[in-house]
């Protein structure tokens, strides 16, 4: 058998890497509680601050997975004795089965189905994340006002790391894989990038619970768009191997 995924013959997951092209990003930066971040991430992480991200994002053309929109909120995180330091990831949402498998069984991302979007009303650009009918997190920025540099995004913490906690139970339901993994973009082409006053609202949801993190204040908000490679990761923690 040669196929990297199932299906065989038509399978899910692609072999990595893979290349998004187009794709338009709204990053809105807040501080929430640092005690509260701390809760959400799965030890030996720490806070890195009291910051996260909520991103909201038109997949316009990447390959293997067609056109969707993913959101995904972030957490500021260190690997203590090391000089790993990146974005947790403790939720995310979809609109494409082949996104949400890949992000799944390479990454480990708590992926779910939803209903997120991406979109510009007038003068305003707006990212929804919804699920179950319900609007759990909200975001608005005026529309291109103001430019700004992409290093300007990532002076707030290195989102582009994307750290996540991967769990894999075997037949048996005993751990088979049990590991945090990070994963950083490659071959990053931004094409534009602008910024301004954003809002952020969340709202309590049982299925897609973002109000764990509340919103303290907005630092700032970024519309940007991307070409990009999402290549493999690497393992920077296994906790089978520790025990």
């Amino acid at each position: 058998m040669s196929s990297f995924s199932t299906p065989l013959w038509a399978p899910l997951v692609p072999k990595l890497p893979i290349r998004f092209r187009n794709t338009t990003i709204l990053s809105v930066f807040y501080r929430s509680d640092r005690e509260r971040i701390a809760r959400e991430l799965p030890p030996p992480l720490e806070p890195g601050s009291d910051l996260a991200v909520a991103h909201f994002y038109h997949m316009a053309d990447p390959e293997w997975f067609g056109p969707h929109f993913e959101f995904a909120l972030q957490l500021d995180a260190v690997l203590p004795a090391t000089d790993v330091r990146g974005a947790y990831s403790p939720l995310l949402m979809l609109t494409t089965d082949g996104g949400l498998a890949t992000g799944r069984e390479i990454y480990g991302q708590p992926k779910k189905l939803g209903q997120p979007r991406l979109e510009v009303r007038g003068d305003l650009v707006v990212g929804v994340a919804e699920r179950n009918g319900i609007e759990a997190v909200t975001a608005t920025l005026p529309y291109k006002q103001k430019t700004a540099q992409p290093s300007e995004l990532t002076a707030l913490f290195p989102f582009t790391t994307n750290i996540n906690y991967k769990f894999i139970p075997d037949i048996g339901g005993q751990p088979a894989v049990q590991q945090l993994t990070a994963r950083s973009f490659e071959e990053v082409t931004v094409h534009e990038c602008w910024q301004g006053d954003a809002t952020l609202e969340v709202r309590p949801h049982a299925q897609f619970p973002a109000h764990r993190l509340p919103v303290r204040e907005v630092v700032g908000g970024f519309y940007w768009r991307v070409d990009l490679t999402l290549p493999f990761g690497r393992v920077i923690h296994d906790y089978l191997k520790t025990e």
